[in-house]
């Protein structure tokens, strides 16, 4: 026998449905483009757009003098390729690139390692670690370059307290070719090296203790857990530590022209201090712009030999 509540509920007759209106914040399809929209134009201006300019630049022969654009083809790359400072340029920018990507990844593994331990303070340390990646490269540079001084470097003077230089002697590290390569290095080493130990950490974190501890049961040493569990497992991230190092080492031109603007005698040019030197201090924008284009495909290349190296660990 029906009861009330049943006899007074109409029954839905089919095809007489009322369609369920739609919010705007259940529809996904338009909230993944809205989302989408401010990265869309963020990299359209300030990625897009510019590199487009530098192309048409780099194929006319715009100066800062005359901005008027004239088409001259690629006249302005064989200038370049004429240029022996563009060579040492280039040079400099692959040797600084890859020994500091080696070496940041090398003490960044180190410094994770480090952080990961169980300690006291080892918050207050995290964040002392985190200063150099945080503070404004040209704030760090122009600290170094005291430290680097001629005359009154600290470094020097540490030196002649522990009796590694004479009273009246000085290491000119920004003065030699050599030593200035070397500055310029360990600058670029000091900066980068707390950012690719935060992403090894990620890594670290993740690998699952019941392999270490399994490890650790079958008589496995450290260094063998190390080399035969703990670095193959951290590859992919540490394929992404050594990305970031290069792209922000091959693209920085702040710390060649804080520390030593190039020289002595164009010793630590790199492409990007180049460029600007030749296209903003110089006024030859379309030489600059020349020159800078060359940053694009050496920096493609490398990104995806890493990104293909990454793949590779990853279907293994």
């Amino acid at each position: 026998m029906a009861t009330a509540t049943e006899l007074e509920t109409p029954t839905p007759v089919p095809g007489q449905e009322h369609p369920v209106r739609r919010r705007f914040a259940d529809r996904d399809g338009v909230l993944a483009w809205v989302f989408l929209l401010p990265s869309v134009v963020y990299i359209i201006a300030l990625v897009a757009l510019p590199f487009g300019l530098a192309i048409a630049f780099s194929l006319s022969d715009v100066t800062a003098g005359d901005p008027s654009f004239d088409w001259v083809g690629f006249r302005n790359f064989s200038r370049a390729f004429d240029d022996p400072v563009f060579w040492r340029s280039l040079g400099n920018t692959l040797v600084f690139t890859g020994v500091s990507m080696v070496l940041i990844v090398v003490l960044g593994k180190v410094l994770a390692n480090i952080l990961i331990a169980d300690f006291k303070g080892k918050w207050v340390v995290r964040f002392l670690v985190l200063l150099p990646w945080t503070t404004p490269v040209a704030l760090s540079s122009i600290s170094w370059l005291w430290l680097l001084d001629s005359i009154y470097s600290p470094i020097d003077w540490l030196l002649r307290l522990v009796g590694v230089l004479g009273p009246n002697e000085n290491m000119y590290w920004l003065g030699q070719p050599n030593l200035a390569i070397g500055s310029v290095i360990a600058v670029h080493v000091w900066r980068l090296t707390p950012l690719a130990a935060v992403i090894m950490i990620a890594g670290l974190v993740a690998i699952p203790r019941d392999i270490d501890e399994a490890a650790k049961v079958d008589g496995a040493g450290y260094w063998r857990r190390m080399f035969e569990i703990t670095i193959p497992m951290v590859l992919p991230v540490v394929a992404v530590a050594a990305l970031f190092g290069a792209i922000f080492t091959f693209t920085d031109a702040a710390v060649v022209r804080v520390l030593t603007r190039g020289g002595p005698n164009d010793s630590t040019q790199v492409l990007a201090s180049w460029a600007f030197y030749r296209g903003i201090e110089g006024g030859d924008v379309a030489q600059g712009a020349a020159v800078a284009l060359f940053l694009f495909p050496l920096l493609l290349a490398a990104a995806v030999a890493i990104l293909r190296v990454v793949r590779r660990i990853e279907v293994r």
